[in-house]
């Protein structure tokens, strides 16, 4: 081999890496925000962040995207459009994005992002806020009877975050107030 194949074969495979790296960060990161930027911001009522990256795509100046969760002090999401793409922060308030990256949520084994599985409920009961519903997948390891969980986050029909046990499994619907999850 010549040195100028080796050459071309060590910059193709750096090309090749830096491909691969840079398209693992083209999805939108559940758990991030991306702090400054910003051109214009508005509420969205569904709190769906989907709703916050398919403007960014019609949007001509948009680069990237932040959806921040609704709140207990708010009764929606807030969808904040960027001019370009900051630096992204771990934050569980939100979601963000690039233009074109949509929403794609994390693939953890046995957490259903925004899936809710309405009906079947044990019982239900306040918990503290968290990115995953750990607490409310827990809980329902430990019970007797849950079958599967739905935990919902803060802001969505409650001030607080709540966990739902389930004493049988239902059929996941797609709402992005929620995780859910099936335990036996």
């Amino acid at each position: 081999m010549t040195s100028f194949s080796r050459t071309v074969c060590g910059a193709f495979a750096c090309w090749l890496l830096l491909l691969v790296i840079s398209s693992s960060a083209a999805f939108a990161q559940t758990g991030f925000d991306r702090p400054g930027g910003d051109f214009t911001s508005f509420p969205i009522a569904s709190g769906d962040p989907a709703q916050c990256a398919a403007r960014c795509d019609r949007e001509g100046r948009c680069r990237s995207w932040s959806f921040v969760y609704p709140n207990p002090g708010a009764a929606t999401g807030v969808c904040w459009l960027k001019r370009r793409v900051p630096r992204r922060v771990q934050s569980a308030c939100c979601v963000t994005g690039v233009k074109g990256s949509g929403v794609v949520e994390p693939q953890l084994p046995n957490i259903e992002y925004g899936i809710d599985r309405m009906g079947g409920d044990l019982r239900s009961f306040d918990v503290e806020a968290h990115e995953h519903g750990e607490t409310c997948a827990n809980v329902c390891k430990a019970e007797n009877g849950c079958r599967a969980w739905t935990y919902a986050r803060p802001g969505y029909g409650s001030a607080s975050a709540r966990c739902y046990l389930k004493n049988r499994v239902t059929a996941p619907r797609r709402k992005p107030c929620c995780i859910s999850g099936v335990v036996r």
